[in-house]
């Protein structure tokens, strides 16, 4: 397989240009139905710090193992985290920076929303 083109990291983090059409609202709207439990949003918060198992996410979010490797699953199959094999464990990742921004930037928001911190650009 090919390595990927180089990534230019200042335009990794410029928002995309063009006017968003109907294709495009919906499969942002299944990312953030993906999002919308507070369990799958704990494990992809985890998954921005990096790569993690079954095993030690389950410790992380405090959630049952059966209901993580659940959530995992839907993740996957979303498309918003991968999947690498290491031995017979079963590594997740979330290779994605738009994602990964866009789940800090609302964990980042809720924090202001919880402990009353000033709003900010």
């Amino acid at each position: 397989m090919p390595e990927p083109e180089p990534v230019d990291p200042a335009a990794a983090s410029r928002p995309h240009e063009r006017t968003p059409g109907a294709r495009e609202l919906a499969a942002a709207a299944e990312v953030f139905g993906l999002l919308s439990d507070p369990t799958r949003l704990q494990l992809v918060w985890l998954l921005t710090r990096g790569e993690a198992d079954v095993t030690a996410l389950t410790e992380a979010c405090g959630a049952a193992r059966p209901a993580v490797s659940q959530h995992l699953a839907k993740l996957r199959l979303g498309g918003l985290v991968t999947t690498r094999k290491e031995g017979r464990r079963v590594v997740y990742a979330m290779p994605d920076g738009h994602l990964k921004r866009l789940v800090v930037e609302a964990i980042s928001r809720a924090d202001h929303q919880v402990t009353g911190e000033p709003w900010h650009d």
